[in-house]
């Protein structure tokens, strides 16, 4: 399992040998942990963060201390933790609206916990003995009873702030304003393993430790080129349909830090090798705890995992304002039937979750059918190089 911050396109992880290896394990070896089956965030149109610690805009910029707005706009204010009282309004009479939430909230606005100006207190009215402020915008957050003191030894609490928060903000996000459809499908890789094989010597001579990874994110490019809606975002205060003519792979990785999206910036342009070692780059940094933030804004698509562990699909949730997701399992070593005789063969799972608002479900398919040919023969991607 991927959460906010953007950017202009500008320049991502992946094992070992054998029948064992993986592209997950590519992932995790040098992004330590991974998914995006939980996920992160964004800034603005175009810009997608991998982590909710970028600034968010000042506080103090607008505040309506009863802003107007329907039930439903105030309960997706409440599920991704946005203050409705700090987001402007654009409907009638300065009414705040749904994509007026969404919106703020992927611009980083403020949360219902940042500092808020005091408001007064509103009238106090009895309803059914107990007491309601006039002020209240809906149901109070969820609270669990606190232990006896007896009992108070077997739990332990928390704060939920900073980007564990954050994140959990994020997918709310993401949850509350993409349809998700998912579809799952299996990749024979034999041929990729081949050829990572025999090009490992010249990769290790140029000092660059090639991975599986390079190759997935190639096959995605390539298949994002062949369909052109997977690179694009919507903007819900236009509602407009943008776009992109670069290709910035996020790749999801959960760290010490919290969950991340290291970004491969136009992978369009570079090479394999070139692309791993900005993979090798942005994982050291992203395990360390020294990367940029520019290297966490910016992706138009996004590449998860499971780790290690496998499965056998997943539903990968949608880095928001992406419209697609490619969700990678590890490589198994599958009995298959091929011309009635029984063979071997390493099966890759693919699980994709598009935005059914903006991809259809057979533009989706033949997407992921576009990735599996490159990866099913990988000296196709040869012709795609720029």
């Amino acid at each position: 399992t991927p959460e906010p911050a953007a950017a202009p396109p500008a320049a991502s992880p992946a094992t070992d040998d054998g029948p064992a290896a993986t592209a997950v394990g590519d992932i995790k070896e040098t992004l330590p942990g991974s998914g995006f089956f939980s996920r992160t965030g964004t800034k603005k149109l175009g810009s997608v963060s991998g982590t909710a610690i970028a600034p968010a805009p000042d506080a103090a910029a607008h505040f309506d201390p009863k802003p107007l707005a329907t039930p439903a706009t105030r309960k997706l204010a409440r599920d991704i933790d946005v203050d409705l009282r700090r987001v402007p309004g654009t409907g009638p009479k300065g009414r705040v609206t749904k994509a007026d939430v969404s919106a703020f909230a992927s611009a980083g606005g403020a949360t219902s916990d940042a500092a808020a100006p005091p408001v007064p207190t509103a009238p106090t009215h009895a309803v059914q003995g107990r007491a309601v402020q006039g002020t209240a915008q809906g149901p109070a957050p969820t609270s669990i009873q606190a232990p006896t003191a007896a009992a108070s030894a077997l739990e332990d609490r928390k704060p939920f702030v900073g980007v564990r928060r954050k994140i959990a903000a994020r997918m709310q996000l993401t949850k509350n304003t993409a349809a998700h459809f998912t579809f799952v499908e299996e990749c024979d890789v034999g041929e990729l393993k081949r050829l990572r094989a025999r090009l490992k010597p010249t990769a290790e001579a140029a000092g660059v430790k090639l991975t599986f990874l390079p190759f997935i994110v190639k096959a995605a490019v390539a298949a994002l080129k062949k369909r052109p809606v997977l690179n694009s975002a919507l903007d819900e205060t236009t509602n407009e349909l943008v776009y992109r003519r670069y290709y910035n792979i996020g790749i999801a990785a959960s760290t010490d830090q919290g969950l991340m999206v290291p970004v491969v910036k136009d992978a369009d342009r570079k090479s394999i090798l070139e692309i791993a070692a900005d993979i090798a780059r942005l994982g050291a940094d992203a395990k360390n705890g020294t990367i940029a933030s520019e290297d966490l804004r910016g992706s138009t698509f996004t590449i998860t995992s499971l780790g290690k562990e496998g499965g056998l699909f997943a539903t990968p949730i949608l880095n928001h304002p992406e419209v697609g997701i490619l969700g990678v399992h590890r490589i198994k070593e599958t009995p298959v039937v091929r011309d009635g005789s029984i063979e071997i063969a390493s099966i890759m799972l693919l699980s994709l979750s598009f935005d059914h608002r903006i991809v259809d479900g057979h533009v989706g398919a033949a997407f992921a059918y576009d990735i599996i040919r490159y990866l099913e023969d990988p000296d196709r991607l040869f012709l795609e190089m720029a």
